[in-house]
């Protein structure tokens, strides 16, 4: 079939690319890790979230490139570029990106951590009793399960699994007395640690790569033969799931199918050591079915992610950030019914400033609570902590009506959120799979509950995920109510995540893929008209990614208008904010910081009678199209005032940790002005946190403690 051009429809000097804007928020991950100011071993832990980072891009986003250039039509995005095009600029950029990564690693982060008694060992620096203890290790752990895999003509090239690190060994033997050169690969066990710490009586640190073990045994795994080289290779696949919804009679199995071809995918990168030969580099790269530019020849650590193992253990805590443990918000404290609070005004919670543990007592409360009728909750990304699902399993042993709406597509999640699908079914808890072409991302809970006036029903609405572990380092917002048109709008949503109904509207949220995206066109249009009609206009956006076109165009539009817009966008951001006669009224900027910038907040001054909503959608076309999201108004004026005066103004403040986003696509490190106090967001949310945790009374801790937020003169 030929292949057709399909030309751009709008300007591409109007837009940034995606990727290439992925990877400059990657670059500020990375610059933690670079940062001189930022604890040790924090450093390391950026540096270990950068690498992990790319593994994904290169799983999702590049093998979706190779895919898109494989097809039959040729289409230039919204930026102007090509798949092919873009593609050769991502390689190209990230090739830098792991230069400087691998430097930091190699010049920086190892003689300090040296310094610091922390160490990385080469077998031959063993001295005797270490090394007959790497011996000893190796024969009882190691050994036994490694598998040796040769390639000759009777074995042909085995399947390297995804991310998977392997040694490509070149070997000679003499058989029937003619010399023969071999290959053979030896996967390194994921079941045993990547990094072997040595015993010590002291509190030195001291670590061998298990590569490294393996390695110095290789005559064990080939007798016989001669060992000519050695050299770690480590494959990266396409590790998107394919599922055809409405061709599978069940989701659950087709997911679990799914979840075993992502190992076997088509591979989309193949990473080397500096010393692996070109010959060994050509015959991986054809075996693999990759061309020399998906080559990566690594100057550090090939997967270097498994150095996260150094921050494990209570060692070195100069070496770390000062611990912050989140208090439990002050109005959820004592043993007071969280309902009859609840029922008394709408509640906040800032995580991780103030504890998840909060919304875990409202859950358990709930399942042990005679009154509490029924529980409906979608479950997007669970973790290993249990108690969420503890408490909806005991809810149901105890009689309960309890209904979760499982998203089993959850990216890299969805193995977990299968076992606890299982777990969920075994216990009485009515399970579905959310609905057929959508994933269903909203955090939402609902609580129907026999008060003693009447049935009440209670909610919880979140910008993340209903995930403690992941609560203690996401910034998120949840809110408690029991406003009766939020009961009835989650009524109706839950009855279109597990029924067979349409759409029927909401009073207060905005649902999409509905109406969301409507929504806030028009929210963006008012201000505009506000700002036309002399009344002063202003947008501030919190998210961790813009990418739709038509949202960007609006807010273009706006600023033309004279509009003032501030965006706060963690990561992917497609706007060019400042350019002369589209966007000079915008600024962008991304805060990268101790904890992952996650809430979503929309904020629109509705001339100075602020609209204020919170929730679990990016302004990206699959959030608006091809995802159940829900966004919630702020309707307590303490809550939307804590979130104007407190949560938006530090965060626009902060000129230590925040990036400002350059019309061309590169990014401009804040710094404070001459005269200017250092201010960083997170520090301040954390010292806030900590006085509230002192306060005296409800009414002292719900005060605004930031900055108050006026228009800002255009």
């Amino acid at each position: 079939m030929s292949r057709v051009l399909i030309s751009a429809k709008k300007s591409h000097s109007r837009f940034l690319n995606r990727e290439l804007s992925w990877l400059e928020f990657n670059q500020r991950v990375l610059d933690e890790a670079l940062s001189a100011d930022v604890p040790l071993l924090e450093r390391v832990k950026f540096l270990c979230i950068c690498h992990s980072n790319l593994d994904e891009f290169f799983e999702v986003r590049v093998a979706g490139l190779k895919q898109q250039i494989e097809s039959d039509v040729v289409e230039r995005g919204p930026d102007g570029l090509t798949a092919s095009e873009t593609l050769r600029q991502v390689l190209r950029r990230t090739r830098r990106l792991i230069a400087a990564a691998d430097a930091c690693w190699r010049d920086q982060l190892v003689p300090r951590l040296a310094e610091q008694g922390i160490q990385f060992l080469e077998v031959v620096q063993l001295c005797d009793a270490d090394r007959a203890w790497v011996e000893s290790y190796y024969q009882k752990q190691v050994h036994p399960v490694l598998t040796p895999l040769a390639v000759d003509p009777s074995h042909p090239f085995p399947h390297l699994l995804n991310k998977s690190l392997n040694l490509a060994v070149r070997l000679s033997l003499k058989q029937n007395g003619v010399s023969l050169r071999r290959l053979a690969f030896v996967q390194a066990p994921r079941v045993l640690p990547r990094l072997v710490k040595l015993p010590r009586d002291d509190s030195r640190q001291d670590y061998v790569f298990l590569a490294h073990v393996i390695e110095g045994n290789l005559t064990q795994l080939f007798p016989g033969t001669t060992i000519e080289g050695c050299w770690q290779v480590r494959v990266t696949r396409n590790s998107e799931l394919y599922i055809d919804e409405e061709e599978t009679s069940n989701v659950l199995t087709a997911v679990e199918n799914e979840l075993h071809n992502r190992r076997r995918g088509e591979a989309v990168r193949l990473e080397v050591e500096r010393e692996c030969p070109a010959d060994v580099q050509q015959f991986l790269l054809e075996q693999l079915g990759l061309v020399p530019e998906d080559l990566f020849v690594i100057e550090g650590e090939v997967n270097p992610i498994r150095l996260m193992a150094i921050l494990e253990g209570d060692h070195s805590p100069e070496l770390r950030d000062a611990p912050f443990i989140s208090p439990v918000a002050v109005w959820a404290r004592g043993s007071g019914d969280l309902f009859q609070l609840i029922r008394e005004r709408d509640q906040m919670l800032h995580h991780p400033y103030e504890s998840f543990d909060t919304v875990i007592r409202f859950l358990q409360e709930a399942a042990g609570d005679p009154q509490v009728l029924a529980i409906k909750q979608t479950l997007y990304r669970t973790g290993g902590d249990a108690r969420v699902v503890e408490a909806l399993m005991e809810a149901a042993r105890n009689g309960k009506q309890v209904t979760a709406v499982v998203e089993l597509k959850a990216r890299f999640d969805e193995a977990n959120n299968i076992q606890w699908a299982r777990r969920l079914e075994d216990a009485g808890v009515h399970v579905v799979y959310g609905l057929v072409g959508w994933k269903i991302h909203c955090k939402i809970t609902l609580v129907v509950r026999q008060d003693e006036d009447r049935i009440r029903r209670y909610v919880h609405l979140a910008t993340g995920n209903y995930n403690p572990s992941t609560a203690r380092f996401y910034t998120d917002i949840g809110v408690f109510t029991a406003r009766p048109e939020f009961g009835e709008d989650a009524t109706n949503l839950f009855n279109l995540l597990t029924g067979i109904c349409h759409f029927q509207g909401t009073r207060r949220l905005a649902v999409a893929p509905y109406e969301l995206h409507s929504r806030l066109l028009t929210l963006i249009e008012r201000e505009a008209g506000h700002a036309r009609r002399g009344i002063p206009g202003r947008i501030i956006i919190k998210l961790n990614a813009l990418v739709d076109g038509e949202i960007i165009e609006a807010l273009y539009a706006a600023s033309s208008a004279g509009v003032q817009i501030d965006l706060i966008v963690r990561g992917i951001c497609c706007l060019r904010p400042g350019v002369e006669g589209l966007s000079e009224n915008i600024t962008v900027r991304s805060i990268v910081d101790r904890f992952l910038e996650h809430t979503r907040i929309y904020w629109f001054s509705n001339g100075f009678q602020p609209d204020v909503y919170l929730a679990s959608a990016d302004w990206m076309p699959r959030n608006f199209f091809r995802r159940i999201e829900v966004a919630y108004p702020i309707e307590d004026g303490v809550l939307r005032e804590r979130i104007t005066s407190e949560i938006l103004t530090l965060s626009l403040a902060d000129n230590v940790k925040a990036h400002f986003l350059q019309p061309e696509g590169s990014y401009s490190v804040s710094t404070p002005k001459k005269g200017e106090r250092p201010l960083r967001s997170q520090t301040r949310f954390m010292e806030i946190a900590r006085a509230r945790s002192r306060a005296v009374s409800t009414r002292q801790a719900t005060k605004g403690d930031g900055p108050v937020l006026r228009p800002r003169p255009a």
